[in-house]
């Protein structure tokens, strides 16, 4: 176990090197130039040149390259071109709202999914099923924004029973949290919870199939027993699978919520820095998100032998 957690580490350098210079070239060679938005619309050729040489944008791409891949070797991210702030300061100020709301939404996307996946897999081709189908098409289909505004419009504006947007921290101010969240973190579970509930579903009714599944229940277990121990229990990998990937929908499902309800995250820290042609903030953030990604895929790899022993690396 211990080398194959070695062997996945370090798997993940060139991953992480790849990623690097993707991000750094699609940056630099799409249009658009940070020297032009930071002089104005009035700016003169001379005065955008002389930006352009202070930032080092003049210099050629690989030598441009080079120096940040220099800085990063030492976990130098960059600094920000217009706060002049570390990257890596700015992530720490806004790190807590992002990590709070992907938290909250991927407890309560599991907690919910899955046990409506078994309820439609153990009542399958009944009116539970397809509710339960229905609800996951919808939640698969409609955009989180859209999510987000009828949350808005019904919850907040409406009933007033949450704020329309902001964040509170929950270690000052744990019941302003709550509310504060509990909109966001609805509009960007609907994705997950349907991905999560139609795995769930497939993977459970496959196993309920099993003769090993016919055998429990014909020794007089309980259907509980038999649907959480034997269904469930040999239906895990698929499900803690999707969860993992499904985290690609939870980081692009977080730079719109974020916007929607306006919590100063990385979802917002991402979007103001694309507006702005912030090269060092787009770089460190995308690499920032890349690694928490493969980190979780090590995570869930590491879990399937914990799940089913008959995996061995």
């Amino acid at each position: 176990m211990l080398t194959f957690i070695l062997k996945r580490a370090l798997s993940t350098i060139p991953v992480m090197g790849v990623v690097a210079l993707t991000v750094f070239l699609l940056l630099r060679l799409s249009p658009g130039d940070p020297a032009s938005v930071i002089a104005g619309d009035y700016a003169t050729a001379e005065q955008i040149a002389k930006i352009r040489t202070q930032l080092g944008l003049d210099q050629p791409i690989f030598i441009q390259f080079a120096h940040w891949l220099g800085d990063l070797m030492r976990g130098d991210l960059g600094v920000s071109i217009f706060s002049n702030l570390p990257v890596t300061t700015l992530i720490g100020q806004r790190i807590e709202p992002t990590l709070m709301l992907a938290l909250t939404t991927i407890v309560f996307s599991v907690v919910v999914a899955v046990p409506l996946g078994v309820l439609a897999a153990w009542k399958a081709h009944t009116w539970v099923d397809r509710a339960v189908m229905v609800f996951a098409v919808v939640g698969f289909s409609v955009p989180v924004f859209v999510m987000g505004y009828f949350l808005i419009y019904g919850f907040a504006l409406g009933l007033h029973w949450f704020p329309v947007q902001g964040y509170r921290s929950p270690f000052s101010e744990p019941g302003q949290f709550v509310s504060h969240i509990t909109l966001p973190t609805l509009a960007l579970s609907a994705i997950y919870i349907a991905l999560i509930a139609r795995i769930t579903r497939a993977s459970v009714l496959e196993v309920l199939e099993e003769d090993y599944i016919r055998t429990a229940r014909a020794k007089g277990q309980a259907e509980i027993k038999v649907l959480l121990r034997h269904a469930l229990g040999n239906a895990a990998v698929p499900i803690v699978t999707v969860i993992g990937l499904g985290v690609a929908f939870l980081i692009g499902g977080v730079v719109v919520t974020e916007s929607v309800f306006n919590i100063p995250g990385l979802g917002r820290l991402v979007v103001d820095a694309i507006l702005k042609r912030d090269y060092p903030i787009i770089q460190g953030l995308i690499l920032f998100f890349s690694f928490l990604y493969i980190a979780l895929n090590l995570v869930i790899d590491i879990a399937y032998t914990v799940l089913d022993p008959r995996i061995r690396y």
